[in-house]
């Protein structure tokens, strides 16, 4: 017989489907400085440029990404609270993030 422990109900017939619980996922609180970044490790030498340090919340920062992505004119996303915009991009970023209130800073090479 299978401990408790190591058995996870996922269905019940008076209920339906269980889901688990997902634990709430804490951002590190940033300093006040939005730090831009070009990354190319793990994208097959293709560039993003990666926006960190956004005291926002998660649909805040979904829209936040959507305005710079349209006046980009690229794709990009959303990922563990950063914002990932494809091409190097970085010197219109930084005036459209200075443009918003945000004290920007190039980080990286």
């Amino acid at each position: 017989m299978p401990n408790k422990q190591e058995s996870t109900l996922v269905y019940s017939t008076e209920t339906g489907r269980i889901k688990a619980d997902k634990p709430e996922v804490s951002r590190p609180k940033g300093d006040g400085i939005v730090r831009l970044r070009r990354e190319v490790a793990g994208r097959k030498g293709k560039g993003v440029c990666v926006i960190s340090g956004l005291d926002l919340s998660d649909v805040d920062l979904i829209k936040l990404a959507a305005e710079l992505k349209k006046s980009c004119g690229c794709g990009g996303s959303v990922k563990a609270g950063l914002i990932e915009i494809q091409g190097d991009k970085r010197d219109l970023l930084k005036t459209l993030l200075e443009q918003k209130g945000f004290q920007v800073k190039l980080a990286g090479g």
